[in-house]
């Protein structure tokens, strides 16, 4: 046992979503990425004087969702000015919601069994963007800063997991199973890259068996492998103090990618620092039955569901299958695999091309048509394609889209006649005699050597299939 083993890392994640709203949370802004700073804002998102906030339908219907998705209980709620001074919110505060969110308890069950408790899952307005400029990005040190106004505003969920966490494994496996429910509920895009999805996460070291440490604070991961690492590194971090005999201070900390470490910030606040008082513009949002009922109807089904549905269509499943169903599901590829299955190609087949060729370009693999995706797995299946054939022609659906026939003909995948084939397997039988007549005795591995042969000289056109059996009739 090393040293390492004698403790326990203690993590709860909060997850901060954007919503996939039209406009933004209290405003008629547009909530769009990407576009030039400052040029989606008005009065209300930059907080001037006199101006009044409206609260978003969507966003709240979006926030039921994600409640009833998590098995919350939606509950009346009340929003609150959480108070600090920071360039980022222009007017100073943010519209938060404190002692009654919309969405309490509930929990997530992860793939691996495990079940994960959610304290909380609230709405809020996202606050601008701040770039810093020199000195290595960070505020200390920067020659100047830059705000972009165009996020103030946006409507934001953040969701609350219980310190039940036990590993940085465990803690990517929740993050990547909660990102694949809030896009199946069409809550987010899951954008980890863009901002739509953050991770503050909160790390505590404990000996086995004792209680809970004192927890640290990382703020904005924006990746899986960057929540993984901080975690890991935060973990050694609070041990080798211990270790040496110091205390672990409660604070906030930065995670630094380049250098793979987490960095102080600022002595954790709490929440009186934050001054929070009722939002005296807003009434209290109380969703009603029938609201509840609409929203609960309008899901689609859940990663979790659709991993059962797909297994179910495995009849005696391998663990590389199942890792496969996984990760289809979780990039929204099972509707692919399903219809492949129906037009009578093979699981594993359906499940490799989908895991890893659409895999590739998920961006793209969700603009293709099922229809492509089918037609050259049938002809895979079917031996009119190689699997190496197959993979360039969806290499050239996701790259161009197409006809996948069109694509067949144009890289001269099309079959050889089967007259086209006897001849190519003669000419193959006839420059290899010695080969042959092994085979002709019974060595029926020398049947591949044959239709490599035959490939090569048909420039991967022959149907293997259809070279095995003349192969046999000449025997």
């Amino acid at each position: 046992m090393t040293d390492f083993d004698e403790w326990e890392t203690v993590v709860g994640l909060e997850v901060h979503t954007e919503l996939k709203t039209v406009t933004k949370m209290f405003c008629g802004c547009e909530n769009i990425f990407g576009a030039e700073a400052n040029t989606h804002v008005c009065p209300v998102c930059l907080g001037l004087p006199g101006s009044l906030p409206v609260l978003n339908v969507r966003a709240v219907e979006l926030a039921i969702a994600i409640g009833l998705a998590l098995n919350s209980t939606v509950s009346p709620s009340t929003f609150h000015r959480k108070n600090y001074f920071y360039p980022d919110m222009p007017k100073d505060y943010q519209i938060s919601q404190y002692d009654q969110p919309i969405n309490v308890g509930g929990y997530l069950d992860l793939p691996d069994g495990s079940r994960v408790t959610i304290e909380r899952a609230h709405l809020e307005e996202d606050t601008g963007k701040s770039t810093h400029l020199g000195g290595g990005g960070r505020i200390h040190g920067a020659d100047r800063s830059l705000v972009d106004y165009n996020r103030s505003g946006v409507p934001l969920v953040e969701i609350v997991s219980g310190p039940d966490m036990r590993s940085a494994a465990q803690a990517r496996s929740y993050v990547s199973e909660l990102r694949a429910i809030l896009v199946a509920v069409g809550a987010s895009d899951g954008r980890m890259e863009e901002g739509s999805l953050r991770i503050d996460a909160n790390v505590s070291v404990r000996r086995r068996g004792e209680s809970f440490g004192t927890r640290c604070e990382i703020k904005n991961l924006n990746s899986l492998r960057s929540l993984g690492r901080a975690i890991e590194y935060e973990a050694r971090r609070q041990i080798d103090l211990i270790k040496s005999g110091a205390r672990v201070r409660q604070e906030t900390r930065h995670w630094d990618e380049g250098l793979a470490v987490t960095a102080t910030m600022r002595s954790k606040e709490e929440a009186e620092d934050y001054r929070y008082f009722r939002e005296p513009d807003l009434v209290d949002l109380v969703p009603g039955d029938s609201w509840r009922d609409a929203v609960a109807g309008s899901l689609a089904p859940l990663p979790a569901q659709r991993r059962e549905t797909l297994a179910t269509r495995l009849s005696d499943p391998t663990a590389a299958q199942l890792d496969a169903v996984v990760v289809v599901v979780d990039l929204g590829f099972d509707g692919f695999v399903s219809a492949a299955l129906d037009a009578g190609v093979g699981v594993a087949l359906a499940l490799a091309r989908a895991a890893n060729e659409l895999a590739k370009d998920p961006d793209r693999a969700r603009k293709l048509a099922t229809s492509s995706f089918v037609s050259v797995l049938a002809l895979e299946e079917g031996g009119q394609l190689s699997s190496t054939q197959a993979k360039a022609v969806l290499a050239e659906l996701l790259e161009t889209g197409g006809d996948p026939a069109a694509i067949v003909r144009a890289k001269g995948f099309e079959q050889l006649s089967d007259d086209a084939v006897e001849e190519v397997v003669a000419a193959a039988i006839n420059d290899h005699p010695n080969e042959w007549a092994r085979y002709a005795a019974g060595d029926d591995k020398l049947a591949q050597f044959f239709v490599g042969e035959v490939m090569k000289r048909s420039r991967g056109r022959a149907n293997g299939k259809a070279v095995i059996a003349e192969l046999a009739s000449r025997r």
